[in-house]
């Protein structure tokens, strides 16, 4: 995956944490089927506090690239993507660290100056604190669209749930140029037990890297 592959990744999983978690007022006038299409999936979110499974993501050109990714809330949470892309993304409660690992370097910012922080919260609630502009309800899914055009790039993001369970199934995110970046998880297991070993910086890393 080349640096310029990985910046727009990194703009896009901003924008996801952005987009759902803003702090603007819905725009959207929801009838009582939707609201509560939303509680459920709000309860549902809450309800999980360990989830860990496989991932699939399809660029805008077709490119796929897999991984595995484990999230504990709040605050923790590692995207580890499969070879040839070298990305490794953790965050541990107070920091998130980007590593190439091809390249043996490793970008750290606070947790609190990004928008994961938001993603990990204790927390969530899409009908309060989300942009909401379409809410479809079918037998099988539950699809939520939600827009913004004031924070890091203007952009559509559209969530997929399971309608039986409320569970996530996909993301799309829809750029300003019309470019769509999906994200398809499977294999899911919610709440069983994690490593904490998962979500450990090595922040002697950069100490190393600066002294190359």
């Amino acid at each position: 995956m080349t640096t310029r592959a990985v910046s727009k990744l990194l703009c896009k999983a901003a924008l996801i944490a952005s987009l759902v978690f803003s702090g603007l007022a819905p725009a959207l006038a929801l009838t009582p089927e939707e609201q509560k299409s939303l509680a459920d999936v709000n309860t549902y979110f809450n309800s999980i506090k360990t989830m860990h499974g496989d991932f699939i993501q399809f660029g805008p050109t077709g490119e796929q690239t897999e991984g595995k990714f484990y999230l504990a809330r709040p605050g923790k949470v590692r995207f580890y993507y499969n070879p040839p892309a070298q990305l490794d993304i953790i965050a541990d409660g107070k920091s998130v660290s980007v590593k190439d690992r091809k390249l043996a370097t490793q970008d750290i910012w606070p947790l609190n100056k990004t928008p994961l922080r938001f993603l990990l919260a204790d927390n969530i609630d899409l009908q309060k604190d989300a942009n909401v502009t379409n809410v479809l309800v079918e037998p099988d899914l539950i699809t939520v669209t939600i827009e913004d055009k004031t924070t890091f790039n203007s952009g559509i993001l559209t969530l997929i749930f399971d309608a039986s369970d409320y569970k996530l199934k996909q993301w799309t995110v829809t750029d300003a140029q019309g470019y769509d970046t999906s994200v398809a998880i499977y294999n899911v297991v919610s709440n069983g037990p994690t490593n904490p070993d998962l979500f450990q910086i090595d922040y002697l890393a950069n100490a190393r890297q600066n002294r190359k």
